[in-house]
């Protein structure tokens, strides 16, 4: 074959693949998102939105939980695979890594503004007032056992074992499973600032860091923490069922049903938008969303989505998202982020 037919050759198979790539890229004509029961609300409202007042499709959004929705995120690049998955708590490195083997590079970070996590009851009975280390020892598989440096299995079965001001019902706490962004920040941030209440468990931190971590950081097991899923809505309608039992969610499901459910106070601050918002409350995270780009420019109305979301319309302060319960942003955060997303600019760990 001659050197001119070989460059034809190739160029016609190099034609031909990229119009197979583009091809299967572009069949898709809607957004599809994945991810966190907590930002999916949000998320939904903006998408709802979003297809009312653009000539583009109602994005798809499923509430897969943080740790599913990244999981089907980095699964691959095409029409396939998902375009944006939501997050409760930030990406880490090993899902990066899972990403990048399987060919997506280029991860867009957004964070939307931020979230209180919250131990609610029915409005029918007592509320609690708590502290971290309180829930700690509620939840904990093992917890101090009086001397510095002993364990036992938790013996904790009523609330007022713990402390006697507490009420003198059964420990049933309704929450997320391993796979749920809210639950890997309530343990890192509720149960463990309860866990490190302990001078002894603090100093372990430094001599044995993973000693440390399964002991702050595992949930117990017996029954007292049951698992509800990752719909945050199926827990709010099984604790009108159950007053006694306590759930943890997001901020956003206690404000849209306060008339039926209150939140405990936590270290005596109450779980409310200006609490959080201040920074005061302590069990609070931030909420975020990211983008596969590799999929922008290639299925219609990415770029046009993110920027109905990342606007002051939708996520500032007098924003209609902070009618579904987000916590905003500062101006000037938000216009870090807005940058970002105008730019389309990787993240970075």
């Amino acid at each position: 074959m001659s050197k001119l037919n070989k460059l034809v050759a190739a160029f016609a198979a190099g034609a031909c693949a990229l119009a197979i790539s583009t091809a299967a890229a572009s069949a898709r004509d809607e957004i599809r998102i994945v991810g966190s029961s907590t930002v999916f609300p949000f998320s939904t409202t903006v998408a709802e939105r979003f297809g009312k007042e653009t000539d583009f499709p109602t994005p798809v959004i499923e509430s897969t939980g943080t740790g599913g929705g990244l999981k089907l995120f980095c699964a691959g690049v095409g029409e396939a695979h998902p375009d944006i998955t939501n997050a409760s708590a930030r990406i880490k490195q090993s899902q990066i890594d899972d990403c990048a083997a399987n060919g997506i590079k280029d991860i867009v970070e957004v964070k939307i503004g931020y979230d209180g996590i919250v131990i609610a009851n029915s409005r029918e009975s007592d509320a609690l007032e708590l502290t971290l280390q309180d829930v700690f020892l509620a939840l904990a598989k093992d917890v101090p056992a009086g001397e510095d440096g002993k364990t036992q299995a938790n013996p904790y079965m009523m609330w007022s074992d713990i402390r006697p001001e507490l009420p003198k019902t059964k420990i049933e706490v309704l929450g997320p499973p391993p796979t749920s962004g809210t639950r890997a920040a309530f343990v890192e941030i509720a149960m463990e600032g309860g866990c490190k209440s302990f001078s002894w468990i603090k100093d372990l931190k430094k001599a044995d860091k993973s000693a440390y971590k399964q002991l702050c950081h595992t949930i117990r097991e017996d029954g007292a923490f049951i698992e509800a899923g990752e719909n945050d809505n199926l827990i709010v309608q099984k604790l009108q069922a159950a007053p006694t039992q306590f759930g943890i969610f997001g901020f956003s499901f206690l404000d849209q049903n306060s008339d039926v459910l209150q939140g405990a106070l936590v270290d005596g601050v109450a779980p409310e938008f200006e609490k959080i918002a201040a920074g005061d409350y302590p069990v609070s995270r931030s909420l975020f969303f990211y983008v596969k780009k590799a999929h922008v420019g290639v299925v219609p109305g990415m770029e046009e989505f993110l920027a109905a979301f990342a606007n002051d319309e939708a996520w500032g302060d007098e924003g209609y998202l902070t009618e579904k319960g987000l916590i905003p942003m500062g101006d000037e955060e938000r216009a870090t982020v807005a940058k970002t997303v105008a730019d389309l600019a990787p993240m970075s760990m």
